[in-house]
């Protein structure tokens, strides 16, 4: 029977252990700028509401049929929709879309670990003083410094790589979960620090005004941004809530769980965002500049406000335990999977694949310095070159890698893993798997996963593709 397989690897303690980990899966850079961001771009309240809808219908569907995949096959996502599609008499070729999930997780990983590595050199910089005082053009200038010094990203980027390797390569239990057993609570207490000292700026009211004001006019303009974000906030699509999943109890409930995650990661997000604008409002910052500025707007801010020197410490931690958080769930799906396949044992295994990751990103470093120039598919007139050195448009190596990740891969790894479970495990799986008690909720947990996340991937996928 299916319900009796036990994960090679081992498992999580606990249901509140998995809790730990697909929200420091979810948990990453986009969470603690992004979200905030948009939440106040996109019409404050209104937004919140229409992005918590879009959770339930699209991103909450699509964990849900991750993490039941994941702890029916107790195995690695390759291996486990695999032995799923032919225990329900289907293809086994259903295995290479779990595959192209793996390997979209190391390209992400390849260049979340260069910003991640950004962090680290912050908390340094931060923790000396360097930017107390400082004008929003002199940051921007160290930034600009910082990025064109292809040893220095390179430093970091190796060192938050080792990092994230050396958790993984200790396994599930003394590796993932002690190590998240730590971070976590301390990005939350990290978190709430924060949050309690931007309460004394001055401006903690301005900042929820600029978040929460419900501006129902412009309800339209955030359907699709928050449609899209509410999908990859999750961290589904490649395969590491899947792999997670494979790791939780079997006694525990899973809807229940996977519901507490959500909120958890929404509520991280929230959090953040009340604790970073009344910063950037006390510093006389603009908040809608762009989510892209974390490392130059925020910096400024801390640099000017009282106790900005320790605050800002605080703040770049807590960046780069959501990066490692988020850096290890992309990782051990692969691991996991040519463990069972080759039995290497799992440090060697880790240690190549790291190394890969490693390798693939430095093409990320080099795209803010000595390989700045290089453009690929580049539009000029009426001809297309996939390659040009020096063209005024097109791609760098780090906006190939992106592009192709998350407006390609992402959505339609969603789309694999969704459909499977709605329509090639059958009914009689999902229910044994979900456990409710209610037919009714169990036939609206259903058709949510056959017939509205599909669809509302579908619409994300287009919108990725074309914006």
């Amino acid at each position: 029977m299916s319900t009796d397989r036990v994960s090679v690897h081992g498992g999580w303690a606990s249901r509140w252990v998995f809790i730990l980990a697909a929200t420091g899966s979810a948990v990453g850079l986009g969470s603690i700028w992004k979200f905030p961001y948009m939440v106040g771009v996109y019409g404050g309240g209104a937004f919140v509401l229409v992005f918590l809808a879009c959770i339930a219908l699209i991103g909450l569907p699509v964990m849900l049929a991750e993490t039941l995949i994941g702890r029916r096959a107790r195995q690695s996502p390759a291996n486990a929709l695999k032995a799923l599609a032919l225990e329900a008499g289907h293809s086994a070729k259903w295995s290479w879309g779990a595959f192209a999930g793996m390997i979209t997780a190391l390209l992400i990983l390849s260049f979340y670990s260069v910003v991640g590595g950004w962090s680290l050199d912050y908390i340094i910089d931060m923790g000396r003083g360097d930017f107390q005082g400082v004008t929003a053009d002199q940051v921007g200038a160290y930034f600009s410094a910082v990025t064109a010094d292809p040893w220095r990203l390179t430093l970091w980027h190796t060192l938050f790589m080792l990092l994230s390797a050396l958790v993984i390569a200790k396994g599930v239990v003394a590796g993932l979960e002690r190590s998240l057993r730590i971070m976590m609570p301390l990005l939350f207490v990290m978190l709430l620090v924060l949050l309690g000292y931007s309460m004394t700026t001055g401006h903690f009211m301005q900042g929820l005004h600029f978040m929460f004001d419900f501006s129902l006019d412009r309800l339209l303009d955030g359907l699709l941004p928050a449609m899209g974000h509410a999908f990859f906030s999750l961290s589904v699509g490649v395969g590491s809530i899947m792999v997670y999943g494979a790791y939780m109890p079997k006694h525990s409930s899973l809807a229940g769980t996977v519901m507490g995650v959500a909120l958890l990661d929404t509520f991280v997000s929230l959090v953040a965002g009340m604790a970073l604008f009344p910063i950037v409002f006390a510093a006389g910052l603009n908040p809608s500049e762009g989510p892209g500025l974390m490392f130059i707007s925020l910096p400024f801010a801390f640099g000017n406000v009282a106790f900005g020197q320790l605050m800002g410490v605080v703040f770049f931690v807590l960046v780069a335990i959501a990066a490692w958080s988020s850096a290890i769930s992309l990782l051990e799906p692969m691991v996991a999977y040519l463990v069972e396949r080759t039995k290497i044992r799992r440090g060697w295994v880790t240690f190549w694949l790291a190394f890969s990751c490693w390798f693939v990103g430095l093409g990320t470093v080099f795209s803010f310095n000595v390989w700045q120039q290089a453009k690929f598919f580049v539009n000029e007139g009426d001809a297309f070159h996939l390659y040009r050195w020096g063209a005024a448009g097109g791609l760098d190596f780090f906006g190939v890698i992106d592009f192709f990740t998350s407006r390609i891969m992402l959505p339609l790894g969603g789309l694999c893993f969704v459909v499977f479970a709605g329509w090639v495990m059958g009914r009689e799986a999902v229910r044994d798997e979900l456990s409710l008690r209610s037919p009714l909720l169990f036939t609206l947990a259903l058709f949510l996963m056959r017939y509205v996340a599909p669809v509302g991937i579908l619409v994300v996928f287009a919108a990725q593709l074309w914006k």
